[in-house]
């Protein structure tokens, strides 16, 4: 009997070691991987910018231990609400943008794009070749297409070139940098303010270029002031690391911009230009 209560026992002991030396063993669930949502200022309509930006989320996801995804805005104005009220966490904005987003909510500054391996870019008026309009000083009197209204950037610009909007016998706002060149070029308009590296793509098709900028820095992407340093940093890193080093990555960064080499860490001073630039033309 006692041989037998004995077993018992050690059978039970043994049971719960099993258990104990299973649950040991067992891995540790893996926590969710923290959600952050992109913003952008809209480029283009809706489903070309999530063209252009899925091969960076996708990027970002396999490069942290985020779960990236993104949120397209329809203009200047909601890229900058959404990125200050957090409905986005990360956002690429224009000079202008970042601008307000900071003034406004104190969104902070990551990393630029490099073009060249330099974060500039400028903002130039482009025409249709042939046109016989050679200079700036060529388009008083015509019509003059512009992007987007809240945009102040490209009315200084064209005004640091000798023109204002008076000077156009016509002028409308076309909302992304693709449906200006195109309708210079279909003829709607006789000129309008385009960023370089548009005009370089369009220039094989009938653009031509009669006035630039001084280079201006270049967009950025910002993050939420909220955002936690941790997730800053990953976030930075993996942009860092985004070059022309490899197929992938060029690829990567080709769909992003066809300009664009890689990426560097930018600070809030490197904006001083442009808000200088822009001080007369804000309420």
């Amino acid at each position: 009997m006692k041989t037998k209560q004995a077993s018992q026992t050690m059978l039970a002991a043994l049971l719960v070691g099993a258990s104990f030396a299973s649950a040991w063993a067992a891995p540790a669930p893996k926590a969710p991987a923290a959600e952050v949502t992109m913003g952008s200022v809209a480029m283009d309509i809706p489903v070309e910018m999530i063209k252009r930006m899925s091969a960076l989320t996708h990027h970002l996801a396999l490069n942290t231990s985020l779960n990236v995804r993104f949120r397209p805005s329809p203009n200047l104005g909601s890229a900058v609400e959404d990125l200050g009220t957090g409905q986005t966490q990360i956002a690429y904005l224009t000079p202008v943008a970042y601008i307000e987003a900071r003034k406004k909510y104190g969104v902070i500054p990551l990393v630029a794009p490099t073009t060249g391996g330099r974060p500039h870019f400028a903002l130039v008026i482009g025409v249709k070749a042939g046109s016989g309009i050679n200079s700036p000083d060529g388009l008083k009197g015509k019509r003059f297409a512009f992007g987007d209204e809240k945009a102040l950037l490209q009315r200084a610009a064209v005004e640091s070139m000798g023109l204002k909007a008076g000077d156009f016998s016509a002028f409308a706002y076309l909302k992304h940098y693709d449906n200006i060149a195109k309708a210079v070029l279909a003829g709607d308009f006789d000129g309008g303010i385009l960023k370089d590296s548009i005009a370089d793509e369009f220039k094989s098709k009938g653009i031509a270029v009669v006035g630039s900028t001084a280079p201006l820095p270049s967009y950025l992407f910002a993050v939420h002031p909220g955002m936690p340093v941790a997730m800053r940093n990953q976030l930075r890193d993996a942009l860092l690391a985004l070059n022309k080093s490899t197929p992938e990555r060029s690829a990567t960064l080709e769909a992003f911009d066809k300009a664009y080499d890689g990426f560097v860490v930018v600070d809030d001073p490197a904006y001083d230009t442009v808000r200088k630039l822009i001080q007369p033309f804000q309420k």
